[in-house]
């Protein structure tokens, strides 16, 4: 079992940059930011205990990760009151687990679960690419293209797979922002934080870089084209075939 660490070293810097709540980081290390004085301790801390462990990459090791309410205290610069309410209420959205004599741990799916979550993904992404289609401007749909403009080929892809990943997992949250549909996106939002870490974890393997910049081109080139149909159904096969990978090749998930 791996206690979650912090990084002390950045927070005196970080206190005095109001709109960074958190870094990005490595699988099995949580890092926070302390809040202002002047924020709604409770919604702050939820929010970011959120983003923290969204932005962990939790399937890339075997290792459980737990959260110490106390050291959350600590470098949040709060009291432990919000950090307890925010951990109930990210257990209530099943991002975190409280298991009794043991703590509080942060939630690996077993692989039944993440094929369901991508099932679901695939459901709610493809529509929104249809809404993408009746709603968004030429404007917006180009932002998409830009998110790879630095990438030429799976060559490009390879060598800089880190910014690839990122791009990825920036592309997927920008069709449901483009969506315009609030209720989408939030629903949407409870299976980010495993759809964002699984991605990061399965990009690699048997190379599958190559066939997502290819997929993700395709999908745009049907938004600048306004076919609704083909964007729909492009996005949901992009999806599923990441969980058929799942099925097949990830032996790590229990």
């Amino acid at each position: 079992m791996k206690s979650v660490r912090f990084a002390t070293n950045f927070s005196a810097r970080i206190r005095s940059q109001r709109s960074h709540e958190h870094t990005r980081v490595n699988g099995g290390t949580l890092r926070v930011a302390p809040l202002e004085t002047d924020f709604s301790f409770r919604l702050k801390a939820y929010e970011a205990l959120r983003s923290a462990i969204a932005n962990m990459h939790i399937y890339d090791s075997d290792e459980e990760v737990r959260l110490d309410e106390r050291h959350l205290a600590q470098e949040l610069g709060v009291s432990r009151t919000p950090i307890r309410e925010a951990l109930l209420r990210l257990e209530n959205d099943g991002i975190v687990k409280n298991i009794p004599r043991r703590g509080v741990f942060v939630v690996r799916k077993t692989k039944v679960e993440i094929v369901e979550v991508i099932t679901v993904w695939a459901a709610l992404e493809s529509f929104a690419a249809r809404l993408v289609v009746e709603r968004a401007t030429d404007a917006q749909i180009a932002s998409l293209r830009e998110l790879f403009a630095t990438f030429s080929g799976s060559d490009g892809v390879e060598t800089h797979i880190d910014e690839y990943s990122d791009s990825n997992l920036a592309f997927h949250q920008r069709i449901l922002e483009l969506s315009q549909c609030a209720t989408l996106f939030e629903t949407a939002k409870t299976l980010f934080v495993h759809m964002r870490a699984i991605r990061h974890r399965t990009i690699t393997e048997d190379r599958r870089f190559e066939r997502s910049i290819m997929h993700h081109m395709e999908i745009i080139e049907a938004l600048e084209s306004r076919d609704a149909d083909l964007a729909e159904r492009l996005v949901r096969e992009h999806a599923l075939d990441l969980a058929r990978h799942i099925e097949q090749n990830a032996t790590y998930l229990k």
